[in-house]
């Protein structure tokens, strides 16, 4: 498969979210997750309310049966929403966490970007950072 047939295979099974669409479930306690390069995060901005978690680890700290996950992975049923930069590898690392149990797992379109374009504020560090 050519890498656009992988990402439209992992986008089949999300109900991705607008930028108007994520700040409501961020409201009613969805857990954001960014998952841009520290560069690109200087660059943009930082997610107002995400959890940073490298790419590398995403699984592993989101997995709730795993030894290694963040106290906020709570169960499958935890609503997560990955936000990158133009919202292409948050459809892959969404569909991978619904690989790992987290059923509820989803993105943002059009990434950090299309929620500027949105209107939506992002700030200037700090960040909660999860290593």
């Amino acid at each position: 498969m050519s890498a656009e047939e992988v990402l439209a295979a992992a986008r089949a099974g999300l109900d991705r979210l607008t930028p108007q669409r994520l700040r409501a479930e961020q409201e009613a306690g969805a857990l954001v997750v960014d998952t841009r390069t520290p560069a690109h995060r200087a660059a943009q901005g930082e997610f107002p309310g995400a959890l940073v978690i490298d790419r590398t680890v995403l699984e592993w700290r989101l997995d709730p049966t795993g030894p290694h996950r963040i106290p906020e992975a709570t169960g499958p049923d935890l609503r997560v929403v990955v936000v990158c930069r133009h919202g292409y590898s948050s459809s892959l690392a969404a569909a991978s966490l619904r690989a790992v149990g987290l059923s509820r797992a989803t993105d943002l379109v059009g990434g950090v970007e299309a929620w500027i374009a949105a209107g939506f504020p992002v700030h200037r560090g700090p960040v909660d950072l999860r290593e």
